[in-house]
């Protein structure tokens, strides 16, 4: 018998405590483990870097949601980034990334993996022709975000894991926008999924953390040796938050969706919008693959407006029940200048965001109070 999304979400990894009968997973506050002999370790349990049981509660669920074969929980998304990149790629190797990355994923490229020798070149993903010219015999891994942040461009995940694949790369698929709720990559041929569980897998804005769900079992255990080795785990108190917001991430996810294209329609409709920037409209040029490969298309919003940079940070700065702020995917609606906050570090470089453009996201609160928000900020 297969479980639903939602089931699983609130019982993969999560059976009573065997001692108590507790529904919920206890914090192991512990560093170390008493073993049973030297060598006699209880259920495989001898130090909390290599294995915690609050851990392993949330890296099963996280990989039954995904469909994976194994899950790893990190202390942020990108340590669960820097982790991948060191356990599959060597000095030398070549990756694709999105010509509009997330300005953290840039950073660890071009600042960080570059002066050790791994090569990248920034492509736009929904172009598999350019993708495929840049292809080299030293590909390692095409990394996908779709949606992308902030600009929402959409990649087909199913086509490029037959490009990636057949020229000997993997395909990573940075998951975080659309939730495991929403789209499922491992299902459309991705080899890993990536998160930034802090969003929306988190959901209330109160833990830091990431992922990684592999397809297979192998790939799964080479990752966890290096995440063993590097060091970089969530701790079990973040575990457990994170744990405790993916059991409401299906009702969440819609709540989300349904108030993100309300707000759409009020964005399309106002003069001082210059163009909004949403998978769910017609018009964008990634409709039909998003709307093949996801459930709905989420609550992140993109919008231009009329003036330029200096009304760009205006209307954040008059926003009030948008709490101005970094990050994404919790309970609260979030507003931002991309260029001066979240992408500041891709200023000057080809991921360089439009100087016009404020990312929303869209929280789960009563719709028109954000809708009168939103009004009343844009004047």
């Amino acid at each position: 018998m297969s479980n639903g999304f939602e089931t699983l979400a609130i019982h993969a990894g999560q059976e009573p405590d065997a001692l108590t009968g507790a529904v919920v997973p206890p914090i192991y506050a512990t560093s170390t483990y008493k073993q049973d002999g030297v060598g006699g370790l209880r259920s495989g349990y001898e130090y909390s870097r290599s294995a915690n049981p609050t851990r392993t509660a949330l890296e099963e669920a996280l990989a039954a949601v995904e469909g994976g074969a194994r899950g790893l929980a990190f202390a942020s998304g990108l340590a669960a980034e820097d982790t991948l990149l060191r356990a599959l790629c060597r000095p030398q190797d070549h990756i694709i990334i999105p010509n509009d990355a997330y300005g953290g994923t840039y950073r660890l490229f071009a600042k960080v993996h570059e002066r050790w020798g791994l090569h990248y070149d920034p492509v736009p993903l929904h172009d598999l022709d350019a993708v495929a010219a840049a292809m080299t015999q030293k590909t390692r891994l095409v990394w996908v975000e779709t949606p992308t942040n902030p600009l929402l461009g959409i990649a087909d995940i199913a086509a490029l894991a037959q490009l990636a694949h057949d020229n000997g790369a993997l395909l990573v698929v940075d998951n975080t926008f659309a939730s495991p709720y929403l789209q499922q990559p491992l299902a459309l041929g991705a080899d890993v999924v990536v998160h930034s569980t802090t969003k929306y897998v988190g959901g209330h804005s109160d833990v830091v953390g990431g992922a990684l769900v592999a397809a297979d079992a192998g790939l799964g255990e080479e990752l966890a040796y290096h995440q063993n080795a590097m060091g970089g785990v969530a701790g079990p108190f973040d575990a457990w938050l994170t744990l405790r917001g993916l059991k409401t991430l299906a009702v969440r996810m819609d709540r989300h969706c349904d108030n993100a294209e309300r707000v759409v329609d009020l964005l399309l409709a106002h003069p001082r919008v210059t163009g909004v920037l949403y998978p769910g409209l017609a018009e964008h040029p990634g409709h039909e693959v998003a709307a093949k490969q996801m459930k709905r298309f989420g609550g992140m919003v993109s919008f231009r407006v009329a003036g330029g940079e200096a009304e760009a940070v205006a209307v954040c700065d008059r926003a009030r029940l948008f709490t101005l702020g970094e990050s994404l995917g919790g309970v609260e609606s979030l507003i931002e200048h991309p260029g001066r906050m979240t992408h500041a570090s891709a200023a000057g470089s080809p991921l360089e965001v439009p100087a016009d453009l404020v990312r929303l996201s869209v929280g789960i609160e009563t719709i028109d109070d954000l809708l009168a928000d939103l009004t009343q900020a844009l004047g």
